[in-house]
């Protein structure tokens, strides 16, 4: 193996979004598999979300590698070429795919082809690849239909499910870990995902998001009365303390690359539950602030529902029964004992009224989910820069016995013959990670994806590699031009490497081009 990746499944979902941020940020090195949309490739589409994240950030993220494939087909979708990348370079999976639709009688449709169908593919690929160390992200939710306390070793007790969506993830979880081959097997079981808990943000708007955006369409059609209250009349069949497990997505990024970076807790089974659940009385304190409404009783388990009420707001609200059922009842409790034995120190968002009252308002801003997000915007992709894959260098650049003392090969080695190693980091729009191959033959090889971590491996930000590979006519119509400027820049580059005396060489150091860069527009692709 050159290197050693992570490779996520779900990147472009709620939580693999932050998890593609905090592991980044941490310095791991990520593969994600992507699918393509309809208006994106799979490219395009991870880098509008490390963008989003830039925008908050001093310093520009790394690129991952992108892998094109779909969960749902066999191997993945993956290509030939990209499964034999993921061999030589992934020593472990984070399978964090899934959809959250609750019903589906046809197990040839969702949940089960995701769920289900993706998890066994995910496996065939690990076993295929040699990998044995997984990472699953599951739901507390397999636990079932429960009313007393769920330990995280426990899976099958015989439970029933509510939905079809509790049952697949309980399917798959047991398909995980009957897969003999796996050396390694940890499980992440998250209760239900809310959004950010500073800022509100999420991309996806299910569960608890359904039943705040059924009150939103309600409430709103109610006319405010002279005193500008809403007057929504409802008596609802519960006592209003009734919890809900609801967390926070950065909390759960942050809780799992804790645990992933923990050797010691590898192998375990977790439960990412609240401490304390939100309860149906939050929920309707904060309608009352964002709508100023008043009118909601809540007249205890026994209660007969006011199918009416005075206004029809309550009828209203039980015509959408399946939504609100779920709200009915009080959520299991969940054993944590495990979690906090690795995880007690990370803060642990508080979610009440006045979270509700964040994701209500981030919601509406998002017209739930359909404002478009901006196209992300990249003056120049590296990748289709470094065409050809094999370049000459100059004369003045060689590898073999030139190779200067203290060199090393892909293998961090010292090294006097052979090809010159080192890789090549472009951070920022349009970025990517690549290892650059000096043969004898004075011939660079540009291949996917860093070498190992004792290789030099040069360091810059996308821009500025963008401009001098412009300024230097490695954008040029002609391929042999190209060919030779690419040639030029890579051999400035690799000597910057091979002069430092440690693993990495940063910009400020490198070897840089005395010419002034060219409009952005013109390396901007059309």
């Amino acid at each position: 193996m050159t290197s050693t990746y992570t490779l996520l499944t779900g990147a472009t979902g709620l939580v693999g979004r932050y998890l593609i941020r905090d592991l980044l940020l941490e310095g791991q090195r990520l593969a994600l598999l992507v699918r393509r949309s309809r208006r994106q490739t799979a490219v395009e589409r991870v880098e509008a979300i490390l963008q989003h994240w830039e925008k908050d950030l001093p310093e520009p993220l790394p690129r991952p590698v992108v892998l094109e494939g779909n969960i749902t087909e066999e191997r993945l979708g993956l290509s030939s070429a990209s499964t034999a990348w993921i061999a030589a370079h992934c020593s472990r999976v984070i399978h964090n795919a899934a959809t959250l639709q609750f019903h589906g009688s046809d197990r040839s449709g969702e949940p089960w082809s995701t769920n289900l169908g993706g998890t066994r593919n995910t496996l065939e690929l690990c076993r295929a690849t040699g990998i044995a160390d997984l990472h699953y992200v599951s739901t507390a939710y397999v636990c079932g239909i429960r009313d007393d306390l769920v330990r995280e070793d426990e899976l099958d007790t015989g439970q029933s499910f509510r939905n079809d969506y509790e049952r697949s993830k309980f399917e798959a979880e047991k398909l995980v870990r009957a897969a003999d081959f796996l050396e390694q097997l940890t499980v992440y079981r998250p209760s239900v995902i809310g959004g950010d808990s500073r800022t509100g943000y999420t991309s996806t708007y299910h569960g608890l998001y359904l039943y705040l955006r059924l009150l939103s369409l309600l409430v709103h059609n109610v006319p405010p009365g002279p005193d500008g209250v809403r007057h929504t009349p409802i008596q609802l069949p519960l006592r209003g303390d009734e919890p809900r497990n609801l967390v926070a997505v950065d909390w759960v990024s942050r809780v799992i690359c804790r645990l992933l970076d923990t050797p010691a807790a590898h192998g375990g089974t977790y439960h990412l539950t609240p401490a304390r659940g939100v309860t149906a009385r939050d929920l309707v304190e904060a309608a009352y602030e964002h709508f100023n409404s008043r009118g909601v009783e809540f007249a205890g388990e026994q209660a007969a529902r006011d199918e009416k009420g005075p206004s029809g707001f309550g009828q209203a609200v039980f015509e959408n029964k399946s939504i609100y059922e779920a709200y009915e009842t009080s959520d299991p409790q969940f054993d944590r004992a495990q979690l906090l034995r690795f995880a007690a120190d990370i803060p642990e968002p508080c979610l009440g009224k006045d979270a509700i009252l964040n994701y209500w308002r981030f919601a509406e801003a998002d017209d739930w989910g359909r404002r478009r997000e901006p196209e992300p915007e990249v003056p120049c992709w590296i990748a289709d820069q470094l065409r050809p894959s094999t370049v000459e260098a100059p004369s003045s650049v060689s590898a073999g016995s030139d190779t200067p003392p203290g060199g090393t090969n892909g293998s961090g080695t010292p090294d006097s013959a052979g090809p010159r190693v080192f890789g090549l980091d472009v951070r920022g729009p349009g970025g990517g990670q690549w290892t650059v191959r000096l043969g004898d033959d004075r011939h660079f090889e540009v291949e996917l994806g860093l070498p190992n971590a004792e290789a030099e491996a040069v360091q810059i930000d996308a821009r500025d590699l963008a401009a001098r590979l412009q300024a230097g006519g490695a954008a040029a119509s002609d391929s042999q031009v190209a060919t030779e400027a690419a040639g030029r820049l890579l051999a400035e580059l690799v000597s910057g490497a091979m002069e430092s005396s440690g693993p990495t060489v940063d910009t400020k150091t490198a070897p840089t081009v005395s010419v002034d860069p060219p409009d952005e527009s013109v390396l901007r692709l059309e």
